[in-house]
């Protein structure tokens, strides 16, 4: 493509830095998809992205599907380009969306894996008294109890708990901050754990949760340690730390039933988003049925007894 080509897209990964105010993993994420239809336009022979027309976006789609991508990818691709297109829209620099009329092939939606109640008490319930196991603990009981992101909990300062008020503030998606509770467990746990703080941190330092080297504390490192304490307290599954989220979403929301308090405490933009817990808690609910109530097991029987006969014949 032509120099002023790139100079567009570099001048929308900006955009996206400086307004939108992206995470740098979505910023790399949108330049590696981006960076895709690029390379695409350049063995088309397209100069330009108001050059690139409807049939060529479809063939691009259709491309990315021979590939084996899968449809969240394709997606996740095509949003970037959209989002690309309507930014050259508005700056004056395409006169139509090649893309806005697409649709990529429909993902089938997964339900969220959670922990049960008993599994999130076994994980969170460490005995060792040692900082670092005083800070694991923290950050355990604090996730459950929240309901944060993993970006969120590393992105905590000190400042951001009030233990006083049981309230933590947090930074979420886009920049948008929001204060949800902190359980009386959660806050027990930050308290031993700011106790033991104090002999870590660095010089300065005002993250919340810190490593050995009185540093804050990054992702990896704290999804390292999730495993390594979903093994030793014998829980028997693999534990990512999302999966503490969802079990915060899922278990309010099997107790309360209110969508709407879980969509506040989650900071979903969208009732949508939040809606796949109640797929969750109904599927529970099913489970709890099929194995209980004494209609289900006498269905159940008979059809096994009728699967059988129809085999036989």
């Amino acid at each position: 493509m032509h120099g002023d080509a790139l100079g567009q897209l570099n001048g929308f990964l900006d955009s996206l830095r400086a307004v939108r105010r992206v995470s740098p993993h979505t910023l790399a994420a949108y330049a590696r998809d981006l960076d895709a239809l690029r390379r695409y336009c350049d063995r088309l022979g397209v100069a330009r992205w108001s050059a690139l027309t409807p049939a060529q976006a479809r063939a691009w789609l259709a491309q990315l599907h021979r590939a084996g991508l899968s449809p969240s990818s394709i997606q996740r691709m095509l949003s970037a380009a959209r989002s690309l297109f309507r930014h050259l829209l508005r700056e004056g620099l395409a006169a139509h969306n090649p893309l806005a009329d697409l649709r990529a092939p429909k993902n089938a939606r997964r339900l969220p894996e959670v922990l049960s109640a008993d599994q999130a008490r076994q994980l969170v319930e460490i005995t060792q008294s040692d900082p670092l196991a005083l800070r694991d603990r923290a950050m355990w009981e604090l996730m459950y109890s929240s309901g944060l992101r993993l970006a969120e909990l590393t992105g905590l300062d000190v400042h951001d708990v009030d233990r006083r008020d049981q309230l933590v503030r947090v930074t979420g998606k886009g920049a948008k901050t929001r204060v949800v509770p902190v359980g009386r467990h959660a806050c027990e746990a930050l308290t031993r754990w700011l106790a033991a703080r104090a002999a870590l941190v660095a010089p300065g330092e005002g993250a919340l949760f810190v490593a050995r080297n009185g540093r804050r504390l990054g992702p990896r490192a704290v999804q390292a340690r999730l495993r390594h304490w979903a093994r030793r307290q014998g829980l028997g599954v693999p534990v990512h730390p999302h999966m503490l989220r969802h079990s915060f979403a899922s278990h309010l929301l099997e107790s309360s039933g209110d969508l709407r308090a879980v969509q506040e405490l989650l900071g979903h933009a969208h009732l949508s988003t939040t809606q796949v817990y109640t797929h969750l808690d109904f599927q529970h609910l099913a489970k709890v049925y099929d194995q209980a109530h004494p209609r289900a097991r006498k269905q159940s029987a008979a059809s096994r007894s009728r699967s059988k006969t129809t085999t036989k014949e």
